[in-house]
């Protein structure tokens, strides 16, 4: 079971992660989340570079993070596990920045901006604990906030869960799931990394 989870787990992740690659491929104006963007926004040119910049590094995080937690891969692959994080911690920087200031034009209004900038200001800031407890050797510090980081690297694959159930199964309006979806998609991840750290024998 365990095996399954994990395999599910690295699948959701790895096709969230690749999914940026159609922007760069397909317009993508008229479709998905950016349809429901106003015009003029695409004509800011520092919102569409940091936008992409978002997506594309997100991409790159959900695709290297989930790696991270392969015990075989700490044990006999030491420099790969290593590379990977740095990687890891790259994107997640500048994609965190990217999202701290696309988070300011969030379809929904204030309520979508305030959950997309905390979830931007608390991935940047677990991130960087993880990189910091494991540069001063604190490896359980190391693997508990790398846990609190990609859940919210994860968020990108929940919202895309919720959205769908909440607009189409609930039948609700798109604005109105989206103001919900904003926290739903990372909150409940965070308090589920919590519970996973307390159970663990690395808490």
């Amino acid at each position: 079971m365990k095996k399954l989870l994990f395999l599910l787990f690295a699948l959701l992740a790895s096709m969230i992660g690749i999914y940026p690659l159609l922007y760069f491929v397909v317009d993508m104006s008229n479709q998905g989340l950016l349809g429901r963007k106003p015009p003029e926004l695409f004509q800011n040119y520092l919102w569409h570079f940091l936008f992409y910049t978002h997506i594309a590094l997100g991409g790159i995080a959900l695709l290297t993070g989930w790696s991270q937690f392969s015990l075989k891969l700490r044990q006999n692959r030491m420099n790969l596990h290593r590379n990977l994080g740095k990687i890891y911690v790259i994107s997640v920087l500048l994609s965190g920045i990217a999202g701290l200031y696309i988070a300011l034009f969030a379809t929904g209004g204030i309520v979508s901006i305030l959950g997309f900038a905390s979830l931007a200001v608390l991935w940047l800031f677990t991130t960087f604990n993880a990189y910091t407890s494991i540069q001063k050797k604190k490896i359980v510090f190391h693997q508990q906030w790398m846990i609190r980081s990609y859940a919210l690297t994860f968020a990108a694959v929940t919202l895309r869960i919720w959205l769908p159930l909440f607009t189409e199964g609930l039948g609700m309006g798109f604005i109105e799931a989206y103001v919900i979806i904003a926290w739903l998609c990372w909150v409940p991840n965070l308090l589920l990394a919590e519970w996973w750290i307390r159970r663990s024998s690395i808490a």
